[in-house]
């Protein structure tokens, strides 16, 4: 069915201060033959949208432009409901707010103006290729997996039993609690932060056994998972014996563990009367501290960072060894007001009010902390560790003597070294993708539970480093995504960070060759692939970044509203002046996550910005399609800017390997470019994320002045 499109165009907001906007009509209404063009002074308000309404009422147009503010702007306002394509065209922001404005005499300035016509016919084109998406559909199975029965599994599977849904909790130990077992008590939970508080686990599991929704599966391990959000089915194995249960989605709660203290004998980690803080605690829990000969300790020296910020052993901070060393600490005064305590430490870290549990311990008389540098460890002839600390706070060289030597060990994820707690059957692998220090891959900042497995989330320790107070917070967090993943699969809509959206890639498989580069660029694992290697895709693990769409040479992969054919029709739409009039074209990709909201900050901080670019928004830097330069080239574009997210081993790609994809695609296509007698450097790709916005002027024009010294692309006017 053919589609009736309206475009109507917002003179407010300044916009009319700076455009002809009934200039803007005619290219609406003689180039692009909309149905319906107004100009309304106010779009947004109740006049303007009923305006859009009455025509949509009538019969005129079931498709829209708005040519208005950015699309961060009134997103419900311009809602016309699901069976209605509306499109957002920024001539606020990218033109009316960044150009030139008319001068005093009210004339418009010429390339102010050429840039909102090119906006116009630019949005205009592409709402005439985009489709309704359509959700996709299958039976979701409304329960979740928790996979770990320690403090975090326990605190996940009752937060989602509260939320109303079934628990399958699998623990491969007989008993719950994890390393919680071993805990003679708790960190301080409650203001003022003061005091340790008595071991609470059996109680936690004593309210987990109670419910009837939540199903246990002790010294059980998961075998297999398969399937996608909302429809898994997992393979659960209890010795011999195995039970298959369909799930919709997972939390992975496995924990942490030490690092090895036999690795660290530079702090005498061969000695007998060197033990490390688990030993330590499981000491504690018995009430006696002992030597290796069973003799009392009256002595005990606590040294920090034992593995953790060392080039050698774990380059990162473990964020928990402070407040562990402290909560022993008090536990030698518990136990034996005589015995005295020494903590050793490079910086302590007590966040938050854990600095009142700190200062308490500071005012024990028994307990001692100094700042240094341990320079040696070693042991006399009694077995007693003799501790050597230069750059104390004193400046001198100390010399400690201990009964026993607490190594406070860092952190390790429980993914590092182990047996695959997943196993899941996607052809990426059977494990979740991880960083170097065998963490789960999410976008820390902004999605710190999601993986790189859709509807699978890691919690507590074996996410990152963390005590049980926090990692009752990441319980809750994760449990509140497994959720989501439940609800939202249930309607055929993506998770983050395009919550809600529907639009799933569409693949014309009779072009297919086979090559395997989407499923092996997919970061998420999308596509499995049949027998011959043809991708078979699984909607639901889809994030719809469209990175399998730039991946694709045969271009046979496309969403509903978003897809090569669209952005190729918004490229050949730019006006594009000849040689001669010295107004060079350059397009800019930006990604919608981070350079696109920088592109709207420097608008509302009114910036001034080359009126020569025309920006063009992408999901990620990743659904660049190699097409989009050939196409800009031969239109005459003289350059190509790609805005994107830092790539890399401390990456910020909202979709992990976005940018880091589009460099390497962009290095293969300036080789070509090179024997083409064309420069590779019109073809550049920058990092510009939201912090930069005030850069974006001085980054534009360096650019410009490097384009201008190339001259006038040779293809311009072909």
């Amino acid at each position: 069915m053919k589609k009736k499109c309206g475009i109507y165009i917002c003179s407010g907001c300044g916009i009319d201060a700076a455009v002809d906007t009934q200039a803007l009509i005619k290219v609406a209404e003689k180039e692009l033959k909309a149905e319906a063009c107004h100009v309304h002074p106010f779009l947004c308000d109740d006049s303007g949208l009923e305006l859009i309404k009455s025509d949509l009422r009538a019969g005129t147009v079931d498709h829209f432009v708005v040519a208005a503010c950015s699309q961060r702007f009134h997103q419900q306002s311009f809602d016309m409901g699901p069976e209605h394509m509306v499109l957002r065209a920024p001539i606020r922001e990218y033109v009316a707010w960044m150009m030139e404005p008319r001068d005093e005499n009210g004339k418009v300035n010429e390339d102010t103006q050429m840039a909102a016509a090119d906006y116009i016919r630019m949005y205009g084109a592409r709402v005439k290729r985009m489709e309704i998406p359509q959700p996709f559909e299958q039976d979701t199975i409304k329960s979740v997996l928790v996979i770990g029965g320690g403090i975090t599994g326990i605190n996940a599977a009752l937060e989602v039993s509260k939320a109303g849904y079934p628990v399958h909790l699998v623990e491969k130990q007989a008993e719950l609690g994890g390393a919680a077992k071993e805990y003679r008590s708790f960190l301080p939970q409650k203001a003022p932060y003061r005091d340790l508080e008595d071991n609470q686990l059996e109680e936690l599991i004593s309210r987990l056994k109670s419910k009837s929704d939540i199903s246990l599966y002790p010294s059980s391990t998961v075998d297999a998972i398969d399937g996608e959000p909302g429809n898994f089915t997992v393979r659960i194995k209890n010795g011999q014996s195995q039970k298959t249960v369909a799930i919709g989605s997972v939390i992975l709660a496995t924990g942490g563990k030490s690092y090895d203290k036999n690795k660290l004998t530079h702090l005498g980690a061969q000695f007998k009367n060197v033990v490390s803080s688990d030993e330590f605690e499981a000491m504690a829990k018995t009430g006696k501290l002992t030597r290796q000969d069973g003799s009392p300790a009256k002595t005990i020296a606590f040294i920090q960072c034992a593995g953790s910020r060392d080039k050698n052993h774990l380059s990162y901070c473990s964020s928990t060894c402070c407040m562990n060393s402290l909560k022993q600490a008090a536990y030698v005064r518990q136990i034996d007001p005589e015995t005295k305590a020494y903590i050793l430490y490079r910086d302590m870290r007590t966040p938050g009010l854990y600095e009142n549990f700190y200062k308490k311990q500071q005012d024990d008389p028994g307990i001692f902390l100094t700042k240094g540098e341990i320079a040696q460890v070693s042991e006399d002839g009694e077995r007693s560790i003799l501790i050597d600390l230069d750059n104390s706070l004193l400046g001198d060289q100390i010399q400690l003597k201990a009964d026993l030597l607490v190594l406070a060990t860092g952190q390790v994820s429980s993914l590092v070294d182990e047996e695959s707690h997943l196993n899941l059957g996607y052809r990426q692998g059977k494990d979740l993708p991880d960083l170097n220090h065998g963490y789960p891959d999410s976008h820390f900042i902004c999605f710190p539970y999601e993986t790189r497995r859709t509807g699978i989330f890691s919690a507590g320790p074996v996410r990152h480093p963390m005590d049980i107070n926090e990692a009752k917070r990441d319980a809750a967090g994760a449990a509140l995504k497994a959720v989501q993943t439940l609800e939202l699969t249930s309607m055929g809509k993506s998770m983050h960070p395009r919550v809600g959206d529907l639009s799933k890639p569409d693949f014309y498989l009779a072009r297919c060759t086979s090559c395997k580069r989407c499923t092996e660029e997919c970061p998420f694992g999308m596509l499995d692939e049949d027998e011959k290697g043809t991708p078979r895709p699984n909607p639901a693990r889809c994030r719809s970044c469209g990175t399998c769409m730039g991946a694709c040479p045969e271009r046979i992969i496309s969403f509903a509203d978003y897809s090569i054919q669209q952005i190729s029709d918004m490229i050949k739409e730019v006006e594009i002046p000849d040689e001669f009039e010295e107004k060079p074209r350059i397009l800019i990709f930006a990604c919608e996550n981070d350079s696109l909201p920088a592109f709207d900050m420097a608008a509302l901080n009114r910036i001034r910005i080359n009126p020569y670019i025309r920006i063009i928004p992408v999901r990620c830097l990743g659904g660049i399609n190699l097409v989009f330069v050939s196409d800009a080239l031969s239109v005459g574009f003289d350059g190509v800017m790609f805005m994107g997210c830092k790539f890399g081993d401390d990456y910020q790609c909202h979709f992990v390997k976005g940018s880091e994809l589009c460099n390497e695609r962009l290095s293969k296509v300036q080789e070509t470019i090179s024997r083409l007698n064309l420069e590779s450097e019109r073809i550049r790709q920058f990092t510009v994320t939201l912090n930069d916005y005030d850069k974006l002027p001085e980054i534009i024009n360096d650019f410009v002045t490097e384009i201008d010294a190339f001259g006038p692309n040779p293809f311009k006017g072909m």
